[in-house]
């Protein structure tokens, strides 16, 4: 079975149920093992501390299990991995989950087109 990762961008919506979560990937989510990085709840922290989101990062986190996602946690070996990565894409967070991505063996799931140059663990909705 294919194991997602979803992008910060993706939980969100997913969580929210939100309409700008495309219906492939409500299908995916639904079908497959859906795992969030750790980092993407840092990520959310971040822009909430910074007035660019509106979210509790607490309460995202805390929804996570009974919505049916895993937590995935950052290691070194993630972190390690990210300067390996060639510079598709800029953004720290992004390029984190694409490591952790290649590291766990796990399709990450985004809307960010961007990343499509990291190749075929990555699934643009």
């Amino acid at each position: 079975m294919t194991r997602l990762l979803l992008d910060t961008q993706i939980v969100l919506w997913a969580l929210a149920g939100h309409r700008r979560l495309p219906r492939e990937a409500r299908r995916l989510i639904e079908d497959h093992e859906a795992i969030v990085s750790a980092a993407s709840i840092w990520e959310i922290a971040i822009k909430v501390s910074i007035g660019r989101l509106d979210a509790d990062p607490a309460a995202v986190r805390q929804a996570l299990e009974p919505s049916g996602f895993e937590e995935l946690p950052v290691t070194g070996e993630h972190a390690a991995r990210v300067a390996v990565l060639p510079s598709h894409h800029r953004d720290p967070f992004d390029r984190l989950l694409v490591a952790q991505s290649l590291a766990e063996q796990l399709v990450l799931l985004t809307s960010d087109a961007q990343l499509a140059p990291y190749g075929a663990n990555v699934r643009i909705i």
